[in-house]
């Protein structure tokens, strides 16, 4: 769900590489698939996630191809199908995201049928971004057609289910707030494991590349949970900033979203995901990282450490 929302530390490489004896992306074979080596097609590739697996496979030097409505290397729109077939053009493995969770998309139908045609075209594997709590949803939920059409593609198959981003602090719609020094969210003093989008990043490269992983589903979480107003105490301690959390009602919160411009389908749907947490439905402590990667997940303190370094919320 973290599509609503919108370099690896030396020490921890190295710890990486004690832990396997290598550095995870020495771990990655060639991609070579029936009919030689092809490229990599990243959906979303100038996103959160998908910016950061596109460097891992080019400093790999893997074939990476991608595709955005708008900065990628070749225009793809979910909601335009006639700009799939360029898209996929000699291509053997895609990195699949649903960026349009909004209400009035047919779902049903248009993810069933990208897949469709990513086999016709030759896509021997899928790895999906989709998102925590799928798995148990109702049939209502944004991303389980998406699912359903992966898992029943008939080709390799990932699935990645992570919880909220510790980017939303930094890259997405949790910044204004982290910038005004006042968190305003309903979720009271729950806590959830903020997952680092590097950690995603790096999984969805293995899963992109390697055969162990077909088959899978990862639920991708942090080492541990926390609340926001943790997140902020850790925040305002990095940057010398006071930074509050503040509980919020539902309502309150919907209101002021729309009031910045935020669709309200979609506020509605943010609302719900942070209410969860408030009503201690947040995503449990998984160990979906080290399963895929050997290690354990980061830390949301080095997250919060690396980006005060980087001047981000400066």
């Amino acid at each position: 769900m973290q599509q609503i929302a919108q370099n690896v530390h030396v020490d921890e490489a190295r710890r990486s590489q004690r832990y396997l004896g290598c550095s995870p992306m020495d771990r990655l074979p060639s991609l070579e698939f029936s009919g030689g080596m092809k490229k990599i097609l990243i959906i979303g590739g100038t996103g959160k996630t998908g910016r950061r697996i596109v460097r891992r496979l080019q400093a790999a030097g893997r074939p990476v191809r991608t595709a955005s409505r708008t900065g990628g290397d070749t225009p793809f729109d979910l909601d335009d199908p006639t700009t799939w077939a360029q898209a996929l053009d000699g291509v053997a493995a895609v990195y699949v995201v649903e960026p349009n969770l909004r209400s009035g998309v047919d779902r049903q139908a248009r993810m069933p049928r990208f897949v469709a045609e990513a086999v016709a075209a030759g896509v021997q594997r899928l790895v999906l971004l989709s998102a925590h709590g799928v798995g148990h949803a109702d049939d209502g939920h944004p991303l389980k057609a998406a699912e359903q059409a992966v898992r029943g593609s008939g080709i390799d198959w990932t699935i990645l289910r992570p919880d909220w981003f510790s980017q939303n602090f930094s890259e997405s719609f949790l910044l204004p707030g982290i910038l005004d020094g006042s968190l305003s969210l309903p979720t009271g003093d729950r806590r959830t494991p903020f997952v680092d989008a590097e950690d995603i990043a790096e999984v969805a490269a293995a899963a992109l590349t390697e055969d162990r992983h077909s088959g899978q589903i990862y639920q991708l979480t942090g080492p541990r949970a926390i609340s926001f107003g943790e997140a902020a105490d850790l925040i305002s301690e990095a940057t010398g900033r006071t930074i509050r959390h503040v509980d919020v009602a539902a309502e309150v919160f919907v209101g002021r979203r729309v009031a910045d411009g935020v669709p309200a389908d979609v506020a509605r749907l943010l609302s719900g995901l942070l209410v969860a947490i408030r009503d201690g439905r947040g995503a449990a402590v998984s160990d979906g990282v080290e399963r895929a990667l050997g290690r354990p997940a980061r830390r949301f303190e080095d997250y919060v450490a690396k980006t005060a370094a980087a001047g981000h919320w400066n």
